[in-house]
């Protein structure tokens, strides 16, 4: 078979990279070129590809460097085992792709993972030299972000952060008993490790010296991680606590969940069919809902008695329709966190509450204006001139939210 030309790697090698979730690009700090130096910028938007958790549109070229791999992970579509085909960029391939993906403003940075390919420290060493070339050779500011191999040897991690924004290294599953049977050249104690080293050297990174110089920056906008969901028989309470703990451990940014999606030879020795891709939004759901909303893990899991959360409505709305008795919640006295455990009410509405009731009273229609979910929270608040009545304690309430039955084709 003919070698694959670079339009073909790049078909091949963007592809593959769809299964890696962490790019969203923010926290890092801004640059531009705008004053003659150097090449590229961080900021603005452009063709999306991710989008930052402050609502910003980030346009990031997202592949692997190669799609090769000598690990055999059970659920992963590259492993040395599976049947598809490979393509690998070379370190100068990939820089001169995403310089000229800039020249004609498709990107604003770059999203580079790897399958490994001959060792981990061989692969890593590629993956910092595209990093160190973009910045140090061709002046690039742009966004970087490097999924990093935790086998590698630290130094090789440490540099990797001089010259990315953001690195991110995956725990693969849920539970380290996951990580050991479907991909068991894997350890978790090394995935630890490497976290570990990467949020000390962070924040080693912010520390001055006693002459007030500091430290080469290192991943300004932080680490992420990943963790695919649905591969093992992990039930979301034990996933949103692996996170939790995550989040804690290693001062996280973000904690990405990937539904698994099975591939033909791959699914004999996994124990699931494919999770809807609703549960891996429901997670993120709740995960925002723990760092933000001041909900603990008890009250967001425990709606289902099997601890996992209900797919057809959200973890908000789920809980306020088991804790009946907390509602209705008045618009115009409440404190902040009450107003926050409103279906519909996000943070930023309930800063304009907070604002606005210094000056009138709250009406329904002023609700509507600042941008609240009324169709969901209508039935959980009261406000000048509104009350739910009987309809908080209706028992066909949650009716209201849930999706309708839909019949299932029977061919």
């Amino acid at each position: 078979m003919a070698r694959p030309d670079l339009q073909e790697k790049l078909a091949i090698l963007s592809d593959a990279a769809k299964y890696d979730a962490s790019c969203a690009s923010s926290g890092s700090d801004k640059r531009n070129s705008r004053d003659g130096k150097g090449l590229g910028s961080n900021e603005g938007s452009g063709i999306c590809h991710a989008y930052a958790p402050d609502g910003r549109c980030i346009s990031l070229l997202k592949i692997l460097m190669t799609n090769f791999c000598i690990y055999d992970c059970a659920y992963c579509v590259n492993r040395v085992s599976s049947n598809v085909r490979r393509a690998r960029f070379t370190p100068d391939e990939v820089v001169s792709l995403t310089l000229e993906f800039y020249r004609r403003n498709y990107i604003e940075g770059l999203f580079l993972s790897s399958g490994i390919i001959r060792s981990p420290d061989a692969t890593m060493a590629d993956m910092v030299q595209i990093a160190r070339d973009l910045r140090t050779k061709h002046g690039f500011r742009g966004y970087i972000h490097l999924k990093t191999i935790p086998d590698a040897d630290p130094l090789l991690i440490e540099e990797a952060g001089r010259h990315a924004d953001r690195l991110s290294i995956n725990v693969e599953l849920p539970t380290d008993a996951s990580v050991r049977a479907y991909a068991p050249e894997k350890k978790p104690e090394t995935i630890r490790k490497a976290m570990a080293d990467v949020r000390l050297t962070r924040e080693a990174a912010k520390d001055r010296s006693h002459t007030g110089k500091r430290p080469p920056r290192f991943a300004p906008a932080g680490q992420s991680t990943q963790m695919i969901v649905g591969a093992d028989g992990s039930n979301d309470a034990a996933i949103l606590g692996n996170a939790t703990r995550l989040y804690s451990a290693y001062h996280l940014k973000r904690v990405y969940y990937s539904a698994f999606s099975p591939i033909p030879d791959a699914t004999a020795a996994l124990p699931l069919i494919r999770p809807p891709l609703e549960r891996e939004h429901r997670l993120y759901q709740a995960d925002w809902l723990l760092r933000f909303y001041g909900f603990d893990l008890a009250e967001i899991t425990g709606a289902t008695p099997d601890g996992n959360l209900d797919l057809h409505i959200d973890p908000k709305l789920a809980w306020a329709l088991q804790n009946r008795h907390h509602f209705p919640v008045d618009v115009n006295r409440a404190a902040r966190e009450p107003l926050l455990r409103v279906p519909g009410f996000g943070v930023k509405t309930v800063n304009r509450i907070l604002a606005a009731r210094r000056h009138r009273t709250l009406r329904y229609e002023d609700l509507t204006r600042m941008g609240a979910s009324m169709k969901k929270a209508r039935s959980f608040i009261s406000a000048g001139g509104w009350s739910p009545g009987a309809a908080l304690d209706s028992a066909a309430l949650r009716t209201r939210f849930a999706p309708p039955p839909m019949q299932l084709s029977l061919f």
